[in-house]
């Protein structure tokens, strides 16, 4: 026995002395030099290694943070697919006397404008006779990307808090000090942690599971929503209460391109079409070892899971057992050059339903997953979108309540594949819900025994009628204006602007999808 504990202790040595020496490689350029061995064979990566990566080099651009227009609403902190720019909170007094230690001018100017007082964390708690908190935003210059979409969240709010400017020598210089006064203050204190506000969960150092670094689309709606869940679901149950089950994607590609891993939970990688099935025999191991608290989150594409993978999905679901599903919704495999899926729209062109004289693009109807999941019985089911942050995080909430199998089906933008722009990706989720091409809803089983029990609609505008109108602009918002706002659709649209006959099928679709809905939730629609 205790030969064994000492061979094991001396691997563990063996391995951190080894990836020190891959790490330091890696660093500067020189990874092909390293020698073949066991480690090397087995592609060991260690949690977290990814916070040593620079993405520096990619993107001319980075935000700036504007104090005064800032109102501590947390959306760009939520929305960052690469946890480039991160908040903290701190009392006055202290912030008073960290920054008296910065001894450059110019260092301490630049750090002491990231600091606002917000409505939200000072005047409100002035008003209770506490200290009043200052709101603290730092961009994380070596994780930054330079999509824009916190710019882009933050106008869409109409704060403009926040706007691109150029990459220099000297501004990253001047970034990379003030990260290294966020990274040295002290964690916000959980008084200035407003549960109420679900976006405020990032203010916990804890629930920041899925750190930059990441080898993702720039933009990338998919990063997004497996930060969200990892950090709902620390804030709660604790940052050592998760592991993951990965299916063979691009979530898999972009958080582990070797040696730097980006999750700081436990996670393994499994083919594309039987995570669910490995999720069920790890949740059985975990069980035997006290562990039935912990949960495991299976994470996939709609290809992983509404299609080739849709049997193992299925199982666990009637099966009872206590594990999480989170679907990205791509509505096309993006991980293997963009060929059509179950999930994909009428009328959206890919690789596999191209646009030409015969067919216009894809022919068949979208395969709806989280229809498919409620029709399982007992299991908890929603369907939601990142950029509509409260419902995004009371689904996950809800899900690792639920005692049994829950499926959380998200609307996941793919820049490249659905042809927007890199700051897109939330402002395109939100079109998405808003035009019934991708409704909100929340099945939980807990609600009572009829389906129209269980299933709410909360969070879709306009929730009685057939179509939102845009207050802004007094004009309908349907499939066709979502389509008009992506080039997978775009060769649906003549020089006039006029949609092919295959895109007005799709709206007559997405409409009657959408009745259904309604018509199961027993909300009686006034058209």
């Amino acid at each position: 026995m205790e030969t064994n504990k000492l061979r094991c202790s001396k691997m563990c040595l063996d391995e951190e002395d080894f990836f020190r020496r891959v790490m330091a490689a890696y660093e500067c350029g020189r990874g092909s030099e390293l020698p073949v061995d066991i480690n090397m064979a087995r592609s060991f990566i260690p949690a977290g290694t990814a916070a040593f990566r620079s993405l520096s080099n990619i993107g001319s651009e980075l935000p700036l943070f504007i104090k005064d227009s800032c109102t501590g609403c947390m959306d760009c902190v939520t929305a960052c697919p690469d946890s480039a720019i991160l908040a903290k909170v701190v009392p006055e007094p202290s912030l008073e006397n960290e920054l008296s230690c910065v001894r450059e001018q110019e260092v301490h100017d630049f750090i002491y404008n990231n600091f606002a007082k917000t409505k939200k964390y000072y005047e409100h708690f002035k008003k209770t006779g506490k200290d009043g908190g200052i709101f603290g935003l730092f961009v994380d210059p070596l994780k930054c990307k330079g999509c824009g979409e916190c710019v882009k969240v933050c106008e869409d709010r109409g704060t403009n808090a926040l706007k691109m400017i150029r990459k220099t020598e000297d501004n990253l210089l001047l970034y990379r000090k003030a990260m290294a006064f966020y990274d040295n203050a002290e964690p916000t204190k959980k008084e200035y942690i407003i549960e109420k506000s679900l976006s405020d969960i990032m203010l916990s150092e804890d629930s920041l599971l899925f750190i930059g670094g990441s080898g993702s689309c720039a933009g990338c709606g998919e990063a997004t929503a497996i930060r969200m869940m990892l950090a709902a679901t620390a804030f709660i149950h604790g940052a050592d209460s998760v592991g993951i089950v990965a299916a063979t994607g691009c979530n898999t590609v972009y958080s582990s391109t070797y040696p730097y891993n980006v999750f700081k939970v436990p996670w393994m990688n499994s083919l594309f079409e039987n995570s669910p099935a490995v999720a069920l025999g790890l949740r059985k191991a975990w069980n035997k070892l006290g562990w039935k608290n912990k949960r495991i989150w299976v994470i996939g594409g709609d290809g992983a899971m509404n299609d080739i993978g849709f049997q193992s999905l299925s199982r666990i679901l009637m099966s009872r057992n206590d594990i999480k599903v989170l679907v990205l919704d791509t509505q096309v495999y993006s991980n293997t050059g963009g060929q059509s899926s179950g999930s994909t729209f009428i009328g959206q062109t890919t690789k596999f339903t191209n646009y030409g004289v015969l067919e216009r693009g894809k022919i068949g109807r979208r395969k709806e997953l989280g229809l498919l999941c409620m029709m399982h019985g007992d299991a908890f089911v929603a369907q939601t979108t990142t950029q509509l942050t409260n419902h995004f995080y009371k689904s996950i909430i809800a899900a690792n309540e639920f005692n049994g199998p829950a499926v959380v089906n998200v609307y996941s933008t793919c820049q490249p594949e659905h042809g927007v722009a890199d700051n897109l990706s939330s402002h395109q989720a939100r079109l998405a819900v808003y035009s019934r091409a991708f409704p909100l809803f929340i099945y939980d089983p807990r609600n009572g025994s009829s389906i129209k029990e269980r299933l709410s609609l909360w969070g879709n505008p306009a929730v009685n009628e057939d179509w939102w109108i845009n207050p802004k602009t007094n004009e309908k918002v349907d499939f066709i204006t979502f389509a008009r706002s992506e080039g997978r659709f775009a060769k649906n649209f003549d020089k006039d602007g006029k949609p092919a006959e295959r895109l007005v099928y799709a709206n007559e679709e997405r409409l009657r999808n959408w009745k259904f809905l309604q018509e199961l939730a027993g909300i009686k629609s006034e058209k």
